[in-house]
């Protein structure tokens, strides 16, 4: 006879673990964000130390220097990203006016200008829309992100202090010599992939983020800067990161301009530009850091964007991967382990 009690068992502790995952969304995000900048971080230390010169320093000076340059430059951006939209707010009705423009020609086109005519279509719809009126909560978010940006520069500072002693306080909890070592190596393996992974991802989205701008400038697009660095931070969401960053500025050149050929024009070179870095320069510079089946990523991405937002969209890949190579090592989770992989090698 099946005994189903250890299944339940199962399923509610999973229920119970997602419900304390929303529930401590404010503790445990900034927590999480903070390891993530901790590996980029770190990693990028550890190539410092690989150049002729700056390799010469102390490993904390060079802990030190990388973590007030990124400090600086997440104070920069963020402050870069209020005033962006600061602007946006004044040259709203010029946008709103163009994408009238483009709508009536549109209307024109397929012969809804009478009857119902397209002002009372109009009135009914796209009028109901004040795009001033978003401003103002957008901006209200963005500063209340603005606290959480400053926990996340506190924790990861805390960590960096922390890390080196890390080894040495698993070598006193753990007195087997033998689950020391494997403790130690687990934790090696799950530092060195992620960290693998995510400088890669940030030197790849700079890249992209580069060509975007170097698309957008010539055309003319305002706040060509903004959107390169938002193209540049959406592609660390996987598969529809890339959409939506396209999505945004295409649309902004239809507002801006008013003019489809334009509009076409910014849609195929952006478009250009992800299809380059997605499928020749990242396959290439990523190698084989994540070994998990594109459906997995698809899941995961699912589950924790509808947890935690477009953080948790960010966080999908590296705390999935995280999850592989814990249950790798388990012998009864081991098979699960598998399964989750892209090549069945864990």
């Amino acid at each position: 006879m099946i005994s189903f009690r250890e299944p339940a068992y199962f399923v509610a502790l999973l229920i119970m673990l997602g419900w304390l995952l929303h529930i401590g969304k404010p503790v445990l995000l900034p927590i999480m964000l903070a390891l993530i900048s901790l590996y980029i971080l770190s990693n990028l230390t550890a190539r410092l130390g690989e150049l002729p010169v700056v390799g010469l320093l102390p490993a904390l000076l060079r802990r030190l220097l990388v973590l007030l340059t990124f400090i600086a430059l997440v104070v920069l951006v963020s402050f870069y990203v209020v005033e962006t939209f600061t602007q946006v707010a004044v040259v709203l009705p010029s946008y709103e006016s163009n994408l009238d423009g483009v709508v009536t020609r549109l209307a024109r086109m397929v012969g809804i200008e009478d009857q119902p005519t397209w002002a009372s279509i109009r009135a009914l719809t796209f009028d109901q829309v004040e795009l001033g009126t978003l401003v103002g909560p957008v901006l209200a978010s963005l500063r209340g992100f603005g606290g959480m940006i400053f926990v996340v520069i506190l924790y990861a500072a805390f960590f960096m202090a922390e890390r080196a002693g890390m080894v040495n306080k698993l070598r006193i909890a753990l007195a087997d010599s033998r689950k020391e070592a494997k403790t130690v190596d687990l934790f090696d393996r799950i530092n060195t992939r992620i960290g693998d992974y995510l400088a890669v991802k940030t030197v790849v989205n700079i890249i992209l983020g580069l060509l975007s701008y170097a698309v957008m400038l010539p055309l003319g697009i305002d706040f060509a800067l903004f959107w390169a660095i938002l193209i540049g931070l959406l592609n660390y969401i996987p598969y529809i990161g890339s959409m939506i960053g396209v999505f945004f500025p295409v649309l902004l050149s239809l507002a801006q301009s008013g003019s489809l050929g334009l509009t076409a024009t910014v849609m195929v070179a952006l478009t250009a530009a992800q299809m380059f870095v997605a499928g020749f320069l990242e396959p290439r510079m990523m190698s084989r850091a994540f070994n998990l089946s594109p459906f997995v990523v698809l899941l995961a991405l699912a589950f924790w964007s509808s947890l935690w937002g477009l953080a948790g969209a960010v966080l999908a890949v590296p705390l999935t991967a995280s999850l592989i190579i814990v249950m790798a090592e388990i012998e009864t989770t081991r098979p699960v382990a598998i399964l989750l992989s892209a090549s069945g090698k864990v």
